[in-house]
């Protein structure tokens, strides 16, 4: 079995209403697939986290080096693209194009083997997940803070046990919000807040010691994720657990924060930390360290697929009669080809959303909405 062409496919909407997280504005959904073809006619899938056109010319460059190479042999062609680019960054770019490479090539590999990557990955400890609500950033021309209410009690009663909001645009506007969210959900609905790396450090500490009364999981991206020591003084400035480490791409970027335990949650997003052959050692690190990982998840339904293959196979951390599950990350921001992509889609109900039992990733994917959702040039 041989790679024979390596295509990439960059999916586009329009919103109807512009949003925004602190440190960034959304007036489009568009999001990077990757296709890996072989010669036997088997098809691999994967996705890369971050904005699609430069994901799609770093797999092209990629790709001169994959064709004529055997998938099945993921660790030797992930160090080998890693090391074809070393030179110009570990980070960024070069791993979120890397991770769609690697996600494509172990869905190949399942299909090869006919088991899920799950299996493949050691084996499934879970059928299903609980599934978190991720949504609730500032759309622009509405009024915010009964936006967000509103749409956060929509999550609870579709059975979301969970929910995550956004803030890191106004400390005190951003409390606001936080106390209207504990009143529209109740005491009993777990919630998180993210600030998108959008406060400094005085501002996250008073935001952490004054939001903690409103009973929160966990605190994510207070500080831009180049700032360690800033995160470790986070964590031991205010009382809430802090989590960070969607934009940590890769092991070496992820050691120093799980080394000095200057996060209590790590998460790590497949899409972007390096496919299932990378992530599979982030994982290892962070119970070496005693950090707790719950992964990032922001992409289409082959992205929620991976997702889902690697929490089947994530093992319980520490091992105990009735052990902590892992909590799937599930945007529910507008984008009509999340599921549109796939035959059957991954959804979830009342909150739970069972892991696809099919050979590679579980996913059939659907190219009349490729073609719908093609990105056209102006």
């Amino acid at each position: 079995m041989r790679i024979e062409a390596v295509k990439t496919h960059i999916l586009d909407h329009k919103l109807e209403t512009a949003f925004e997280s602190a440190s960034m504005s959304f007036t489009r959904r568009q999001h990077c697939l990757v296709e890996i073809i072989c010669e036997d006619g088997t098809v691999g899938w994967g996705e890369c986290l971050g904005p699609a056109k430069p994901n799609a010319a770093i797999v092209q460059v990629y790709a001169q080096a994959l064709i004529g190479e055997d998938p099945l042999q993921t660790e030797k062609v992930w160090l080998n693209l890693y090391n074809r680019l070393r030179d110009q960054g570990q980070r960024g770019l070069t791993m979120t194009a890397l991770s769609g490479i690697d996600i494509a090539l172990w869905d190949i590999k399942g299909k090869h083997f006919d088991v899920p990557v799950s299996t493949l990955l050691g084996g499934r400890f879970r059928e299903s997940v609980r599934a978190y609500a991720t949504g609730s950033f500032c759309r622009e021309g509405v009024e915010r803070i009964s936006d967000v209410a509103a749409e956060v009690a929509r999550y609870r009663h579709e059975g979301f046990h969970a929910v995550k909001i956004k803030i890191g645009f106004d400390v005190e506007e951003d409390l606001e919000v936080i106390e209207a969210v504990r009143e529209s959900i109740g005491p009993d609905v777990r919630l998180m807040i993210d600030a998108n790396h959008g406060y400094d450090y005085l501002e996250a500490i008073e935001v952490g010691q004054r939001a903690a009364a409103f009973g929160i999981d966990w605190f994510e991206e207070p500080v831009l994720p180049e700032q360690i020591d800033t995160y470790a003084a986070v964590r031991a400035g205010q009382p809430i657990p802090v989590a960070s480490g969607e934009n940590w791409h890769g092991r070496y970027a992820m050691h120093e924060p799980l080394a000095r335990r200057a996060v209590d949650i790590v998460q790590p997003d497949i899409c972007g930390v390096g496919g299932f052959s990378e992530i599979r050692r982030v994982a290892d690190m962070a119970a070496m360290h005693g950090v707790r990982l719950v992964p990032h998840v922001w992409g289409t339904a082959v992205c929620l697929a991976a997702s889902l293959q690697f929490m089947a196979a994530l093992a319980p951390n520490p091992p105990r009669r009735k052990p902590l599950e892992p909590i799937m990350e599930f945007d529910r921001t507008e984008n009509p080809f999340r599921q549109a992509v796939v035959q059957t889609p991954i959804e979830h109900r009342q909150g739970i959303m069972t892991i696809p039992d099919g050979p590679g990733l579980g996913i059939e994917i659907n190219r009349e909405a490729l073609n719908a959702y093609a990105l056209k040039e102006v």
